[in-house]
C-alpha cells in the first residue's frame, strides 16, 4: 500500500506558485484589458507549430466573456491547474513580479498554509 502524499508536496507547491502567477495576471488584465492581446498573440504563434486540445481550451477562454477568463485564472481547479502548465500569458508579468512570486514559493521560503510575501 502506498502512503498518501503530504498535502503540500513539491508538486502542490509548484501548482500554488502557478496559481499565484495567474492570479497576478488576472489582476493586471482587470486593470488593463488590452494586455489580453499578448496572450492571444502567443496562442496564434503556438498554433503555427503545435497541436492539442489545450490550444482550443485556451482559445475558448481568451475569446469568451472577460469576467469568466478572470475567474478561471484565479480558480484552483483540476482544469485550471492543467491548463496553467501551458499558459499563453507569458510576457504579461514583469521580471520583478515573476521573481517575487518564484521567491515566495521556493522550497526554502514557502510555508504551506501561509500567504506568500510578494514584496
Amino acid at each position: 500500500m502506498v502512503a498518501p502524499s503530504p498535502p503540500h508536496n513539491d508538486h502542490r507547491r509548484l501548482d500554488l506558485r502557478s496559481l499565484a502567477l495567474h492570479r497576478m495576471v488576472a489582476d493586471k488584465l482587470a486593470a488593463n484589458p488590452a494586455l489580453l492581446e499578448v496572450a492571444q498573440c502567443n496562442l496564434i504563434r503556438w498554433r503555427e507549430h503545435m497541436r492539442g486540445t489545450w490550444l482550443d481550451e485556451w482559445d475558448a477562454y481568451l475569446n469568451g466573456p472577460f469576467d469568466q477568463l478572470l475567474a478561471f485564472l484565479r480558480e484552483d481547479s483540476e482544469t485550471a491547474t492543467r491548463l496553467r502548465q501551458s499558459s499563453p500569458f507569458a510576457g504579461i508579468l514583469t521580471e520583478q513580479e515573476r521573481l517575487a512570486i518564484y521567491e515566495s514559493y521556493s522550497a526554502r521560503t514557502h510555508h504551506p498554509g501561509r500567504e506568500p510575501h510578494l514584496g
